[in-house]
């Protein structure tokens, strides 16, 4: 079976699978990748294994994880192939790839779309393709975050086979390659801290690249991000009377001030040499606001959530306690909220930093692979968002992003990639992996 990297990345965008509706998106890729000769491998989160999880609520149980199906293809190629794959047996002396995209979706409104999200739409913004290819972009929820990198991992590792095959490509101890399309990133990684936590293959993992949008640039480094709720208590009286009430809506902006004051210091004093080029390199945001009863009511009750960011080399737990210190200093401040003291608590999901050495084989390997592959030169850096990675890269697994597309598509409307890079990220992919295999064994892979 040949394999359209066009129609599977469209097919895929077409299904709506957001949180907790992977299931459909999963049966698709297992059934594309068995048909072009990938062993397919699926597991399903594990409630009780990520209850355990820093990551995770603590309450997690098994209707939050129902449905939320992962699959992958492994591809054995040289000395790999003719070993049984039931056998385990010198297993660790094959070098083996993983390469990660995941298939859940954050949710689309379809009234700030300029056409259906669920119904991939082919653009050329005028130009003509027989002039400017490079001019093709494909608009659909999940086109840059990220279908479109998962379709490109399945052609980069049939690429390296095809190569392989040929004799291209030479693999003194052979060459594993696993395609893995995993749920639940976007709440988290349930699929990935499963297979990060309990491995679904019978051989070990020797580097991983998520192929998240990263403008086709190594990123070693991602943030960690606290996620935390602000309840305030006050006291409610008729508008006309306000005096009588106690308001919670000052008091809020009075909070909200003190964290983003903190957030100017952490960004002025937690110094990362890969953030550099950030404006603010430990986000603070304060994304949700719930307050009050009634128009004519002094608002008595306050509810906040914030997402605060965790730089590498940080922990949330002590990001978390210099929040909390600044939030008790207000407090000291207002009367009645000493008397009614507010509550901070954690929610949802957690996100721990993660970082790689910018030494590390993977990440010489995906540089040089972006040579090969004619893409400009870029150094590793690092993303105030986090990913999979992180899952990897705690089991102790060299995880890099690399991807096509930008994560400013990410969550937008009318989120589009342009086909170009998704190309280009395909020969980067597989000259990464080929370059990895090659420097694993100590030989140069290209004959």
């Amino acid at each position: 079976m040949d394999f359209d990297m066009r129609a599977f990345a469209a097919d895929l965008c077409a299904v709506p699978s957001t949180a907790g509706e992977e299931a459909a998106a999963a049966d698709l890729v297992e059934e594309r990748l068995a048909a072009l000769g990938f062993e397919t491998v699926s597991w399903d989160a594990d409630a009780d294994l990520l209850a355990d999880h820093p990551s995770f609520p603590d309450d997690l149980d098994a209707t939050d994880v129902a449905g939320r199906r992962s699959v992958a293809g492994v591809l054995r190629l040289g000395d790999a192939a003719a070993r049984d794959p039931t056998d385990e047996t010198g297993s660790d002396d094959v070098p083996t790839v993983v390469l990660n995209g995941h298939i859940d979706v954050v949710p689309a409104e379809p009234a700030e779309w300029s056409s259906d999200p669920f119904e991939p739409l082919w653009q050329t913004d005028g130009a003509d393709l027989a002039t400017d290819a490079d001019a093709e972009t494909l608009t659909a929820r999940g086109a840059a975050d990220m279908k479109s990198g998962l379709a490109a991992c399945v052609g980069a590792a049939l690429d390296v086979r095809d190569r392989t095959e040929r004799g291209d490509l030479a693999f003194p101890d052979g060459l594993r390659i696993v395609v893995e399309a995993v749920a639940g990133e976007e709440d988290g990684g349930y699929g990935a801290a499963t297979a990060a936590l309990a491995n679904p293959y019978p051989f070990e993992r020797d580097a991983a690249v998520v192929a998240e949008p990263t403008d086709l640039r190594p990123v070693v480094a991602c943030e960690g991000s606290l996620m935390a709720r602000l309840e305030l208590t006050g006291r409610s009286a008729h508008a006309a009377t306000r005096w009588r009430g106690e308001d919670v809506l000052p008091r809020f902006e009075a909070i909200r001030e003190a964290f983003t004051d903190l957030e100017t210091e952490r960004g002025e004093h937690v110094t990362h040499p890969l953030y550099t080029e950030f404006p603010v390199p430990w986000p603070v945001v304060c994304g949700r606001v719930e307050a009050g009863s009634w128009a004519s009511t002094v608002p008595a009750t306050l509810t906040a959530e914030f997402r605060i960011g965790v730089a590498p080399g940080e922990t949330v737990d002590e990001v978390e306690a210099a929040f909390r210190a600044r939030l008790d200093a207000v407090v000291a401040d207002d009367a009645w909220l000493r008397e009614q003291p507010p509550t901070f608590e954690r929610f949802s999901v957690q996100f721990e930093p993660a970082e790689i050495a910018v030494d590390e084989p993977v990440v010489e390997a995906a540089r040089t692979g972006l040579a090969d592959a004619g893409v400009r030169a870029a150094a590793p850096t690092g993303a105030t968002y986090g990913a999979d990675s992180r899952h990897y890269v705690a089991a102790g697994i060299p995880t890099v992003l690399l991807g096509p597309g930008n994560i400013t598509e990410a969550h937008y409307p009318d989120e589009t990639i342009a086909w170009a890079e998704v190309e280009r990220a395909r020969e980067a992919l597989a000259a990464t992996v080929s370059r990895f295999a090659a420097s694993y064994s100590g030989s140069d892979a290209a004959k």
